[in-house]
């Protein structure tokens, strides 16, 4: 298999290294493209539209490059010589991440997650594991 195109799903995170770091070591010798995606809910979307004090209607895709955490990727894999673009979605943060992978169709998607029991799955819910049973490619969960 290929690889040409990896989505990553970015998110606020403390430390993206160990996310970074896996994609970077399968992005180099394959000279794959990135996607760094940046999910928010309408509230949060709306309130970082209002923080960053936009002239107009800013596409998502423009809010979601002003996010600190996407600068941090895009900086690491800036740094890597690695080709990326970035992309910003509305909608609950698994299941957007999904859907942006049924548009891109990208061969490898990265998602970082904190590794909680299935108790604390149920009470707060998991962007990490609802990627792993929907999206339409092959999934690399990265432990934070």
């Amino acid at each position: 298999m290929s690889v040409d195109t990896i989505l990553v799903a970015v998110r606020d995170v403390d430390d993206q290294t160990p996310l970074l770091d896996a994609v970077v070591d399968v992005a180099t010798p394959t000279d794959a493209s990135i996607v760094l995606a940046r999910a928010y809910d309408e509230e949060e979307f709306e309130k970082r539209v209002d923080e960053l004090d936009f002239d107009g209607s800013p596409s998502t895709d423009e809010v979601a490059r002003r996010s600190q955490s996407v600068r941090d990727a895009a900086r690491v894999l800036q740094d890597a010589d690695i080709e990326h673009t970035v992309r910003g979605v509305v909608g609950e943060a698994g299941t957007a991440f999904v859907e942006l992978a049924d548009v891109l169709d990208p061969d490898l998607l990265y998602v970082q997650g904190k590794g909680r029991n299935p108790t604390g799955k149920a009470l707060f819910g998991s962007t990490a594991q609802t990627v792993l049973l929907n999206a339409p490619c092959p999934v690399t969960f990265v432990r934070s």
